[in-house]
This record gives C-alpha cells, structure tokens and sequence, in this order.
C-alpha cells in the first residue's frame, strides 16, 4: 500500500527528467547551429541572378542539402560562397543537369543532413505538442484527478490501530457512536429488522478535542478502511475539480465497503450556497456533488460519512437535513476527570518522577482540549531536557503550563521601582478578592514578572 504513491512519483519524476533532458539538447543543438550559421554567413544572391549566371557560365559549383531549399553557389571569378532560397529544389537539379547536358561545367554537390540536426529538427517541430502535454501533465499531478485522500486500513499491520482505548476523555461521545461500530460489523442485523443507519454524523467542536482522532478509533473499533480528506483539498482553481474529487472519493469508497469516510473542517466545502461567480461558484457545484452523493447511497451499502468542523453554524441547511448528516454530536473539551485520563495516555512514552501527580495538572488545566494538554507534557519534557534533569519534574510541569497559557517569561525589560511596586499592591489585589470569593479558583501563584503579551501575569 505504501510503496504505490512512491512508485508513481518516481515515474512522474523520471517522465519529467526525460523531458527536460530533450529539450535541452534541442535547445543546444540549435543554438550551435545557430553560431555555424553565424559564423558562415554568407552574401544572398537572387534566385533570378543565379539563373543568369548560370546561361553565362559563371557558375563554378553549387551545394545543396536534400530536403533544404536554401543552396550554396561558388562562382568562378570570387572567393566567397553566397547564398540562394531556390523556390523549387526538384526543378532546379532539373536545370542545372540540363546545362551539364549542354557543355557548361557545373559541379553539382548533394548531401545528407546529419542525423542530429534531422532528430533536433523533427523534435524542434514536435516542440508545441511536447509542451502541451508537460503541462497537462503537470494539471493533472497539482490538481490531483486520481484518487484522494488518505486510506488507513484497520485490518493491516502496516497502519497504526487506533481504537476506543487511545480515546479519553470522550466518555459520552464514545456511547452514541458505539452503534455506528456495531453496524459496521454487522450490518445485516440492522437490515433485517428494517433499520437505517445515519448516513452522515456530524461532529462539532473547537480544535483539539479529539474529533479525528474518535473517528479513527471507530473504524479501528469495526476492523474497517478509513478514508481521510479535509475539505480544503477538494477546491482548486480550475472549475469542476472540486465536484470530480467529490465523485471519485465516493466512488472509491463504494468499492471498497464497509468503510468510514472521514471529511474534515467540512464548512472549506459545505458552507452556505450563494448565488455569486467564480470560486463560490465553484463552492457551489462541489457541495451540490456531496449533496447528490450521500443521497445515492444504497441502503444496503455500508458507507458512513463522518465530518468535522468547528463552525457548524456555517454549513448549509441542506448538508444537516435528516439522510445526510442525520446527527450532530459535540465533541467537547474534557472535565477534570477526562483531563487526567488524557494526560495519562500522553504520559506513557515519557519519564516522571515519582512525586508526579498528574491529577494536579489535570486540575490546573481546565478549558485545555487534549492536545494542549499533549503540548503541556511535551513542553515539560523540553524543558527538563534543556535544564539537564534525568527525569521530568512538578517544577518542569508547571512551567510548562505557564508556558503554554501565558508565555515565556521577560527578565531583560526594564521597570522602575515605583511600578513594580504598584504592580505588586495591583496584584495582591486580585489575590485577595479571589481568595475570599467562592466562585473563584484557589489562588496558586502571583507573580509580578512579565510573561508572553501581558505586562505581568496574575495568578494561576
């Protein structure tokens, strides 16, 4: 499965070597023929004048190329040879070996072309269609007509299993898709109680909160390919490609069903239709396609389309009526327990001291999605690297949640006394409303050193 792309690549890539190798050796045999041109310049004389000369026998020795209509003339009284274009080279040698015939003593020399300038030349008149055909070629290979987006397949050893266990956090989620991976394993249950499954769900959330990832795990959970593609890979600049590709992937996934596809960030494609030209136009024609496409689906054709997207108020109505997106689900960030269960997953491949207690961050890091808090651990192991400890640290992971909130922090900015004690009254402030508010967080650090855009940082 791997080495496809790559074989056609190295194809793509050798067509184009050989290409560019003709054309420069074109290139180079014309402009030496050029110079020897150049250099051998010679005087033109008239088709007419030649023929007189030729009645007053004052012609020495004619050259002629076979296929060329241009001839060298030696005359008997100068040194140079001149030039002649002669209108027809069959009725000239006609002529010319008539007046052999007749006592006038011409010598009349005929050569071949040499088989490089025979090869440039029929590549030279080949050139147009040469180029035409590089550039559809180079269409074809931006514009991607062939198959898109990425297959992972569930039953290969070759792809990553991604399934329910690497998913935390996502506890509810994981409850109304369980069915979606019981269809997909056993269809034929469903069909014969006369049920349909939902063509399309929706998934909807802010970056981060896992929503490909889950999507993953249930064609991991049903043994079944995932197709990916985002939604900005289906609009190009020439029109129809976007409703093309709309057509191939789903054709490429009827053969090889039962099988997930997954579409992301679906409002590049599925946003409101508008009545303008040009690219919303186009816009226009490749949801139409996806629109007419999940509505062809045969009821026996186990075919689920999941999206994503984290703008589903953009997304037109006829994308989210019932038999294509029947369900929309929101994936939302995790609770403190969802939190910790996350950091727990990313902590496996990473060493901690013993002390660590990931609940704590898990706590400290409420709103984070699940990769922000993969970024805090990988910030944390960064950090103890760079500081030379053997193992992470709770020092390291708090400042690696500082780091990712609020910034770095900036020793090297000057401020006054004055300021920084005001700064500080400021602070305290803060400190104390919040402590005796019960609405409020407890207070962990104040801190009056600047950090990433804010002047100081207040409490976290």
């Amino acid at each position: 499965m791997k080495d496809k792309p790559k074989d056609k690549n190295k194809m793509y890539y050798s067509i184009i070597a050989i290409v560019s190798i003709i054309l420069i050796i074109i290139g180079v045999l014309i402009f030496n023929n050029q110079t020897s041109n150049g250099e051998q310049e010679e005087k033109e004389l008239s088709y007419t004048d030649l023929i007189k000369k030729i009645d007053n026998k004052e012609v020495e020795k004619i050259e002629m190329t076979v296929g060329s209509t241009t001839i060298k003339v030696k005359l008997k009284n100068e040194e140079e040879e001149k030039q002649v274009i002669v209108p027809s080279t069959q009725a000239f040698i006609e002529l010319v070996q008539e007046q052999v015939k007749n006592g006038n003593e011409i010598n009349l020399k005929q050569k071949q072309t040499s088989i490089l300038l025979r090869i440039s030349e029929t590549l030279l008149s080949l050139l147009p269609t040469i180029m035409i055909v590089i550039l559809f070629a180079l269409i074809f290979k931006m514009q991607g007509l062939g198959d898109k987006g990425k297959v992972y397949d569930a039953t290969s050893s070759e792809n990553t299993h991604t399934t329910f266990a690497d998913v935390a956090g996502l506890d509810e989620e994981k409850n109304e898709l369980i069915e979606i991976v019981n269809f997909l394993k056993e269809p034929k249950k469903f069909q014969d109680m006369g049920a349909k499954i939902p063509k399309g769900i929706l998934l909807c959330g802010k970056p981060g909160t896992g929503k490909t990832l889950i999507a993953k795990a249930i064609a991991g959970e049903a043994g079944v390919p995932f197709i990916s593609m985002s939604g900005s890979e289906f609009i190009e600049m020439f029109a129809g490609l976007g409703a093309s590709r709309v057509r191939k992937l789903f054709e490429r996934a009827k053969k090889i069903a039962p099988c997930i596809v997954f579409i992301d960030e679906i409002d590049a494609i599925g946003a409101r239709r508008t009545s303008a030209s040009g690219a919303e136009s186009e816009n226009n024609q490749t949801l139409n396609q996806l629109l007419v496409e999940m509505d062809g689906f045969d009821t026996t054709q186990t075919v689920i389309v999941l999206a994503a997207t984290n703008r589903p108020e953009m997304l037109d109505k006829a994308l989210l009526r019932p038999g294509r997106f029947d369900r929309q689900i929101t994936v939302a960030a995790p609770d403190a327990k969802g939190r910790e269960e996350i950091l727990k997953i990313h902590a496996k491949d990473k060493k901690f001291e013993s002390d660590i207690n990931l609940k704590d961050i898990a706590n400290d890091t409420a709103g984070f999605t699940g990769a922000e808090l993969a970024n805090v651990l990988n910030e944390a192991a960064i950090i103890a690297t760079i500081k030379k400890h053997k193992k992470i640290q709770m020092e390291d992971l708090d400042d690696a949640v500082k780091k990712v909130t609020v910034g770095l922090e900036k020793h090297s900015r000057v401020i006054s006394d004055k300021d920084k004690r005001l700064t500080a009254y400021h602070e305290a402030g803060h400190a104390i409303v919040s402590k005796f508010l019960e609405t409020q967080m407890d207070v962990k650090e104040v801190s009056i050193i600047p950090r990433g855009l804010a002047g100081r940082i207040y409490y976290v």
